[in-house]
């Protein structure tokens, strides 16, 4: 797959594989900015893991990794199943979820 290419998802779209490994897709019902921002926090809170793993900061570590699972859950692809959620369970998930990552960002 190159990076432009969408990945290959499980017929039911609940899943993308990835390298022949499936994982969680993130929730379709995601206005595409809010998901882009989600992705954003994601990828901070990953360079933030890899920052305070290179530092021996295990409490940092424990804090970045607590970003990344509330980006992953906002974004639906942890946490309950988004297809198991009604469309308001879905905006509030996302909606909480961007407010706690916002509130949190490293300044």
């Amino acid at each position: 797959m190159e990076a432009h290419q969408s990945p290959e998802r499980t017929p039911d779209g609940h899943f993308v594989v990835i390298k022949g490994r499936k994982w969680r897709a993130t929730d379709p019902s995601l206005p595409e900015e809010i998901a882009a921002r989600l992705r954003r926090h994601l990828m901070s809170a990953r360079r933030e893991v890899r920052s305070a793993v290179a530092a021996g900061d295990a409490r940092a570590e424990r804090a970045a990794r607590a970003r990344v699972n509330q980006a992953k859950i906002a974004l639906g692809e942890r946490g309950t199943p988004w297809w198991d959620q009604s469309e308001d369970e879905r905006r509030r998930r996302w909606e909480q979820g961007l407010a706690r990552l916002n509130a949190e960002a490293p300044s």
